[in-house]
Formats: C-alpha cells, structure tokens, sequence
C-alpha cells in the first residue's frame, strides 16, 4: 500500500470534513451534532462503532487476521473564541457560523485526519493482522471527559491495547512536516484558584481598612521570583494570571479578590510539586503579613506532561521516513500547552506527534488559541499519512516496546485536570 498516495486521494475528502467541522463548532461537552456527523461517515465506510457516554466514539477495524492492537486517537471539541475572518495574510477559506465559538485549536483538522485514516486502513484491512480502535473524543479543552473513554477502555473493552498513536497541528511548523520526539513533548499543568479576603473600606482612609489588591500585589510579585529561587532552569515552568477580579468602584477599597491561572511544567512531580509547595507558603506568609486571609477556591491534582515512548517514537520515525522520506520529519521544540492525551499515554505506550500547518503565503501561522488562528489544509495529507503509516508499522513491529506503567490507581489518573 503506498500509504501517502492514499492519503493524497483522500485530501479533498479531508478538506470537505475539516470545512464543515469548522464553519460549524461546538464546545466542550456540547459536541452532540459533530459525533452524529462522525457515527454517518464510520456507517458509510462500514466501521463498527460504540458510543462512549460523555466521552466521544470508539470505531474498530479488525485485520485479516488477530494480532496486537493499536489506538489512533483525535480530539472534536472547539472554543468559546470568537474567530477572526482574516487570517496573517487575508481571508479564510472558510470560518466559523457559530458566533463566539471556533475551532481555534485545529480539533477539526484532528477529527478529519483521523476520519480519512480509518477510511484508508478500513479499505486495506486484508493487508495487516491485528486490530485498530479509532477514539475520537470529547470534551478535550479541559473538561476531562477523557476519563470515560479510559474507564471504558480499562473496565469494558475486552481487547488488551499495546499502544496508541494521537497528532496535534502545530502553528510553528512549515506545512508537511511531522515530529515524533521521544520523552516529554507537552506540558504537564496545575490550575488555581484563590481568594484573597481583607476588609473594605473608603478610599479617603485606607489606613481603616485591609487592601487585598496590596496583598496581592506581594503574592504576585513572590510567585514571579519562586522560579528563579527555587525551580532548576532546565525544568521548564512556566506560571501565569489569566483572571482577576477584584472591586468594581474606582473610591472604595474591596473586601477581596479573586485570582486564578496555570502552572505548566515538564517535570510535575519535581519541579511542579517544588513550585506548589512554595506557592502554598508564599500565601501563607504574605496574608499574615498584610492582615489579610486567604481561601483556595480550586488546586487540582495536575496534569501529567505528555510523554512520548522512546521506542513508539522510533516506529513512528520509521513509519514518516518510509511513507514521507526524511526530509519532512523535523525535531520540534516541547510545547508549553497541556494535551489530554497525557492520560492515554500513561496507560499505553504511544505518540503524539506534531503536524506542520504553517503557510506565510496564505496566512496560517497565527498561535493556537487565537482569533487568527489558522491553517494550511495541505498539512492534512502529510499528518494522515504519518499516522496510517504507523498505525501499520506498529501492528507489524515485532521488537519490544518497552513501558512501565507507572500510575498509582485509573482513578487517580482520571482525577487529574486544570
């Protein structure tokens, strides 16, 4: 099977796909037409499905005969981002109907490439041994409904997974490039909420009353230091405010206020308990020392980073270069950002690669998670391509993938969000 000449003939299918999920996103949790677009195209291709409640869709394409298994999975939901119609250079091909929600992410890339892989190996399943499950998620854009596709996976699914293989679109990458690096690939992350409490009053007299802007202005200032006292530079920790709310009268001091944001490190359970540890001090020092009190409203469990299998990297390496040559697979750098596909995994030896959608000429090249945001459909080929090709690779690889799992309980994994 020449893998990337079938993902060629399939572009416009992925065009057409990626187009409609775009013009027409939902978010989170709310995905109910998307998965009913997903069940027609798996019932028009022939793949067995089921439903996974609050979890998204799980299709299986056996092979000619038993053999091992892998997961290819892809993410649908979009965001409450109001989309900008001009990309870097000038107008989109196509934008969003739904107003204040797109698919800022390139989910919908995701969700088509993953559609024209199952449309390629369904086609081609007398020509591999073994079994592909394709999961096409909800809820990825920090609801966590991936705990029931794990549980479903873990308690229900009756066929033991060997390994798994996800892409995410990245807006720093030239069209057609693909990274599958070993090791930590995507950021593992805490999320935070927290109140500050003092006692309002006049501005006129503030010396009567107890400022929480004042203390947190102190508790900021502590936390931008904590990385550069306490942290290793070669950890990768990044911290950041996204919401504060305090007061809303220009002469009256506020009784409190309220800040949340994000932790994201490379290294959770050494460099992010380190910052945590010390986050929780900092508060407690500095609110005594301003006379004020303070409440955490939310501190989760964290994210894991995504780890990417050392030997999975290499069978997904050997899958581009055979299908793609060596030209398009680049090293890129570790992303800040946190992927649910953490979860995955941990419980399974896997990838999540990268898929180049940059494109100067027509404008695609605007950050994840921004109005701008857009993409260069040709990447689609090059992305589809790489995961059929590993998706094969992997079910006829006969050397040891080595993996420990290293969890403490399925539910303490599925616990785990920002």
């Amino acid at each position: 099977m020449d893998i990337l000449k079938e993902a060629g003939k399939r572009f416009e299918y992925m065009t057409g796909v990626r187009r409609h999920l775009h013009e027409n996103p939902e978010l989170s949790g709310q995905e109910t037409n998307t998965l009913e677009y997903i069940r027609g195209e798996l019932m028009r291709m022939g793949i067995p499905y089921t439903d996974v409640d609050n979890g998204g869709i799980l299709g299986f394409i056996e092979g000619k005969q038993p053999g091992k298994t892998v997961l290819l999975r892809a993410d649908m939901d979009a965001l409450p981002i109001a989309e900008n119609p001009q990309n870097l250079a000038g107008p989109k091909v196509c934008v969003s109907h739904v107003p204040g929600v797109s698919h800022a992410c390139g989910h919908d890339c995701h969700t088509a490439m993953l559609l024209a892989e199952a449309d390629i190996l369904n086609s081609h399943r007398e020509e591999f041994f073994g079994c592909v499950i394709l999961c096409f998620e909800q809820g990825e854009e920090g609801t966590g409904n991936m705990k029931y596709i794990l549980q479903y996976l873990e308690e229900t699914n009756p066929t033991r997974i060997d390994g798994c293989y996800g892409a995410h679109v990245r807006w720093d990458m030239d069209t057609g490039t693909i990274s599958a690096e070993p090791g930590p690939v995507m950021a593992g992350a805490y999320g935070f909420e927290v109140r500050v409490i003092g006692v309002g009053g006049h501005g006129s007299r503030p010396d009567l009353a107890v400022s929480p802007i004042g203390c947190f202005h102190a508790i900021y200032g502590a936390l931008e230091s904590l990385r550069m006292r306490e942290v290793s530079p070669y950890a990768g920790l990044s911290f950041s405010i996204g919401k504060l709310i305090s007061g809303n009268v220009m002469n009256v001091i506020p009784e409190d206020l309220v800040f949340a944001g994000t932790i994201r490190t490379f290294q959770v359970e050494e460099a992010g308990e380190t910052f945590i540890r010390e986050f929780k001090r900092i508060l407690e020092c500095e609110t005594e020392l301003y006379h004020c009190r303070y409440e955490i409203i939310r501190l989760n469990k964290p994210l894991y980073e995504v780890y990417n299998n050392e030997d999975c990297s290499r069978i997904a390496k050997r899958a581009v270069k055979r299908c793609l040559g060596e030209e398009p697979l680049v090293r890129a750098q570790p992303w800040m950002a946190s992927e649910s596909m953490n979860m995955l995994l941990k419980l399974y030896p896997g990838v999540l690669a990268f898929v180049g959608i940059r494109n100067e000429k027509l404008g695609s090249g605007a950050n994840h998670h921004t109005p701008e945001f857009d993409v260069d459909e040709r990447g689609l080929i090059s992305g589809t391509a790489a995961a059929a090709a590993f998706a094969i690779e992997f079910l006829e690889n006969r050397e040891p993938v080595r993996f420990r799992r290293d969890i403490i309980s399925l539910e303490d994994l599925v616990n785990r969000s920002i």
